[in-house]
């Protein structure tokens, strides 16, 4: 199967497969997450850390073209690092993240720490989303399955989605990469306006993670805000069969079509 990414040193071949629903010509805003968590992943450690937060600029939009990356550790540390990721189209940055990584560490917590199960239906129990290739390559190589509310409609959801199509050419999903995936669906989880009259467009995408999802399927338990000034925000519990490991939170540009 087709990856979505092909990286030969620091350039990048894109796939079709990467458009979103927007423009065919631009990316949906999931892939150049997932392949900045690669790429950050890829950065050495002097010993092993896990990655807590990614926070994505969409600087502009990102185009289904080459691309190249430049990476910089900001802070290298004994109990973290912290490193930049810059996307590049022609040489111009179209994706800005910082990524902060953590030292891998077991600890004996007390007893009575609870760790909050989930509170929804598993996806197996989910209804399929109805096939939205067409017009969003994209969504055409992830298995969604709704379990609260629906993709797009409006309200609060409860989704599961996996990624089922190779991200980078020659490597398998990491965990980080597949919670990346997820967490940019988080405007399409919990929308409030009609997607047929609205867009409302991440300029961000910020994730924090308590440990690393655990198997293929990330749940998004999420919520919208917006105000009348044009701004809004989608925030996501994120979750896996064990239980809740994470949250995300979208910034988003509200505008009538």
């Amino acid at each position: 199967m087709e990856a979505i990414y092909r990286i030969d040193g620091n350039h990048i071949t894109t796939s079709p497969y990467a458009a979103g629903p927007w423009d065919l010509t631009m990316q949906h805003g999931s892939p150049p997450s997932a392949l900045v968590a690669f790429i950050a992943e890829s950065i050495p450690t002097a010993q092993p850390m896990q990655i807590v937060r990614l926070t994505i600029d969409l600087m502009r939009p990102v185009p289904v073209a080459p691309l190249t990356f430049e990476t910089e550790v900001i802070r290298d540390g004994r109990k973290i690092q912290l490193c930049a990721v810059r996307l590049l189209a022609e040489g111009v940055v179209v994706v800005s993240a910082t990524v902060l990584k953590m030292r891998i560490g077991a600890q004996t917590l007390p007893d009575e720490i609870e760790h909050p199960p989930i509170d929804v239906p598993p996806p197996e129990q989910g209804q399929p989303l109805r096939a939205m290739g067409d017009n969003n390559p994209f969504v055409s190589c992830v298995s969604i399955r709704e379990v609260h509310g629906g993709f797009l409609s409006l309200g609060p959801g409860a989704i599961w989605y996996r990624m089922d199509r190779p991200i980078v050419e020659g490597h398998a999903i990491s965990p980080v990469m597949r919670a990346a995936v997820a967490a940019d669906f988080s405007n399409a989880t919990s929308a409030v306006l009609d997607f047929k009259e609205w867009t409302f467009i991440n300029a961000d995408l910020s994730i924090n993670l308590a440990r690393p999802p655990i198997g293929e399927w990330v749940l998004l338990n999420s919520e919208m805000w917006i105000s009348p000034d044009g701004a809004g925000i989608a925030s996501s519990k994120l979750g896996d069969l064990h239980g809740y490991f994470g949250r995300a939170v979208q910034s988003l540009v509200i505008e009538k079509r």
